[in-house]
């Protein structure tokens, strides 16, 4: 290599002072030219400290610092934080390496930027003796075992991109990282020579690691849904390698149906996924009866976050980024869920099928980008419509008792007009309420549309029908007249008649409420 980049090792300590010296020294005769160590003592009680000070002092390649006892998960964070090299190799206190370990790995990483991971054989020390075997890496059997040991060399800026180690596990910490490394791209190497050897001690941490296991997967499952879906079909299970098999059984009780648009095809990854993104990823927007949440996803399916974890491992381009509104409907009673899962098209489904029928006609909505349905013995279970987020930045009701509001006049005859095309074209809409009616100015242009798509209906709309329509648009008489005079005029329809129907027709809900704003 030309020019050889600077490495960092970071070498976490707890308590190593039998160890650490040994350790040390190991990491000092490496045979590679551009070499910083950090080494993060998390609060040690022994003499430690003394030994890796002491280091640092004949050494200045060496760093230490020092933190209140976190965890070592804390500690690689911390050096992480701290190290200033491209690539990052992670040694424990009580492990060796062999000289060429980093030189051979770097490489690779410099020749190879597909590359995200290198590692090597691996020899036990200590308490057992023999070769570390280690299977061949695959992604599927990553989502059940972790298959590389911590001390492999990676790039500093991608494991920061995903927020490096999770503090939050107590053990397996690097299997969790090295998902989070590799689930969206990237590949692996091993170097065919034994280049770490891993110390096994009493009391070591690769022992003491098999405790905690169910609150351990638990929140392996919360952090990584997708990654456990497309692998495993469903989530990790307590026995690891039966994951695949118990989750297609269950796949048998609970069918996760879902369709897209022709237009946003490139999305279908992302919805197959949608139940377990939506409980995890997105803005709140409305919690309710229903759900809204806002997700930034990108071209190609992906989140933001995993399209830039996918560009570094690739080297192509990001896509364009959306936001996408999904709309997760409340569950149904359990005969409505018998209705929905065999006989009654999901709300859902109506969503995102009315609104492709919209788009046909012209009528303006949300891009519809498609919808999921999950049953569970026939019964639905959950479903979601899933739409591009609107561009306009205002509903009906920021209109509602604000005559001052700017081109208010032109808003009220563009919805006016909106609703007679709409009409005119056999679409009448259920739920035609102000906050079902968004607006803005688009390129000096009035932009009109429609959401919450579950209740249109289709057919003939006639003068009685097309003003009662505008039932629940509840607003003050002045403006009720204008929209009236607007439809009417855009029908052909006698414009006193409408105004006097429109305003007559109030919503014996409002009406009853004494909530029309009649008289505002």
């Amino acid at each position: 290599m030309a020019d050889n980049p600077l490495v960092s090792i970071i070498i976490p300590v707890y308590n190593m002072a039998a160890y650490l010296q040994e350790t040390l020294s190991s990491v000092a005769a490496t045979d590679y030219p551009c070499l910083e160590v950090v080494i993060v003592d998390d609060g040690s009680t022994d003499k430690s400290s003394e030994i890796a000070r002491d280091f640092c002092q004949k050494d200045p390649r060496f760093h230490y610092c020092r933190q209140d006892n976190a965890g070592v998960a804390a500690a690689r964070n911390h050096a992480l934080r701290l190290a200033q090299g491209r690539y990052i190799l992670p040694v424990d206190g009580d492990d060796l390496i062999h000289p060429d370990y980093i030189p051979e790995a770097v490489d690779i990483l410099e020749q190879h930027p597909e590359v995200k991971v290198v590692y090597a054989r691996a020899e036990f020390f200590g308490d057992k003796q023999g070769e570390w075997h280690l299977p061949t890496f695959s992604l599927h059997r990553l989502a059940m075992h972790n298959q590389i040991y911590v001390s492999a060399v990676y790039r500093r800026e991608e494991a920061l991109q995903f927020g490096g180690y999770c503090e939050q596990l107590s053990g397996r910490e690097d299997w969790d990282f090295w998902i989070s490394m590799l689930k969206y791209g990237g590949e692996v190497r091993k170097l065919e020579q034994v280049r770490l050897y891993y110390r096994i001690r009493p009391h070591s941490k690769r022992i003491s690691d098999r405790q905690g296991k169910r609150e351990r997967i638990a929140l392996l499952n919360a952090r990584h849904p997708d990654f456990f879906q497309q692998e495993l079909h469903g989530p990790l299970r307590q026995h690891r390698n039966l994951s695949p098999l118990i989750n297609r059984m269950t796949c048998i009780a609970c069918c996760l149906s879902f369709q897209t648009s022709p237009h946003h095809h490139d999305c279908g990854s992302w919805i197959c996924l949608l139940p377990w993104k939506f409980a995890h990823e997105g803005e709140l927007i409305h919690e309710g009866r229903n759900t809204l949440k806002r997700v930034d996803v990108q071209a190609d399916s992906l989140n933001l976050a995993e399209q830039s974890a996918r560009q570094k491992a690739t080297g192509r381009p990001a896509g364009h980024g959306r936001t996408l509104v999904v709309k997760s409907f409340q569950r149904p009673v359990w005969i409505r869920r018998l209705l929905y899962g065999w006989i009654v098209k999901s709300k859902a489904r109506r969503s995102f099928e009315y609104a492709l029928r919209l788009m046909d006609k012209d009528i303006a909505t949300p891009a519809p980008i498609g919808y999921v349905e999950r049953r569970r013995w026939g019964l639905l279970q959950d479903s979601y419509y899933v739409s591009l987020a609107s561009t306009c930045p205002y509903t009906m009701n920021d209109l509602i008792g604000r005559p001052e509001f700017p081109h208010r006049d032109e808003y009220l005859n563009a919805v006016a007009r909106f609703t007679a095309r709409m009409h005119e074209a056999g679409i009448r809409h259920a739920d035609y309420s102000c906050g079902n009616i968004l607006f803005g100015m688009e390129n000096g242009r009035i932009r009109v549309e429609i959401i919450d798509l579950n209740r249109l209906h289709f057919g003939t709309v006639g003068q009685k029908a097309g003003c009662r329509n505008f039932e629940r648009i509840n607003i003050d008489r002045a403006a009720l007249s204008l929209m009236a005079r607007s439809y009417a005029q855009a029908r052909g329809f006698d414009e006193e008649t409408c105004i006097a129907d429109i305003i007559r027709m109030r919503w014996k809900k409002h009406a009853r409420r004494g909530i029309t704003h009649l008289d505002d």
